[in-house]
């Protein structure tokens, strides 16, 4: 019997990485998701896999705090023995952040290292501790926005760290390509979520816009994301690399 494929996300208890999880479980792969202070939420996510006849488990993750990297790789290590009998994955997708609209004038030296830990700093130090955990010929897909094209007011801190992101991603499709190990960035448009504290769902005026600037006329929904990131892991997409896909039903053309 061959072994299911692996994926860990992190940030999968809501929002995106929930309907990344979910679209992979679609595609016959087992998922590892983390969480920071939603335990409830993420082992409901993995009740959701294991329904779809899927192997799933949870770990506490904070990508906040840099130094639990190290732990964090050991932890995962550790479950992959406990819950497959193996000591490797196949696909790591970095999806854990924050978002929130500061102007520029108004932003601290506090938030601005925040934004960096979560958005920059620990998918950098994370990729390159489980490098020797991933799989040859799988697939690694970094998060990034449409605010690293289109220049958003009050996203000077966030969009920054996502273009610095694409471009790291184009390195590791670089480095990791003697391994087959494909590297791309998604770039979602503005998606209806618990993102920036549910703007783009609850105000009703940002919907009129974004609806206006977006060809398709609508807003985003989590699984209008979840279905290309699956897409990026699979077999389909075994010769797309070092790519930024934008996900935003047309954004400002």
């Amino acid at each position: 019997m061959n072994q299911n494929k692996i994926a860990l996300i992190t940030g999968g208890s809501r929002g995106l990485g929930k309907d990344m999880a979910l679209s992979l479980a679609k595609r016959n792969i087992d998922v590892g998701i983390t969480y920071v202070s939603r335990k409830t939420e993420a082992e409901n996510v993995v009740n959701e896999i294991i329904a779809l006849g899927q192997k799933a488990t949870a770990l506490y993750f904070d990508a906040e705090d840099v130094s639990q990297i190290d732990a964090f790789g050991d932890n995962l290590l550790t479950m992959l023995g406990e819950n497959w009998g193996v000591e490797s994955l196949d696909f790591l997708i970095h999806n854990a952040g924050i978002g929130t609209a500061i102007p520029l004038t108004e932003t601290t030296m506090d938030e601005f290292d925040r934004f960096s830990n979560i958005h920059l700093k620990t998918p950098y130090f994370l990729t390159q501790k489980l490098i020797p955990m991933l799989n040859e010929n799988g697939a690694i897909v970094f998060v990034s926005s449409g605010s690293t094209r289109v220049a958003v007011p009050g996203y000077s801190l966030y969009a920054p760290m996502k273009s610095a992101i694409e471009t790291f991603s184009r390195y590791v499709a670089k480095e990791l390509g003697s391994k087959g190990i494909r590297s791309n960035v998604i770039a979602p448009g503005a998606i209806e979520s618990d993102f920036n504290n549910g703007a783009n769902r609850d105000d009703e005026s940002k919907e009129v816009f974004i609806k206006n600037s977006t060809a398709l006329n609508r807003t985003g929904m989590p699984d209008d994301i979840g279905s290309v990131v699956a897409f990026l892991c699979s077999d389909d997409a075994k010769w797309v690399n070092g790519q930024r896909i934008e996900a935003s039903g047309g954004w400002f053309l």
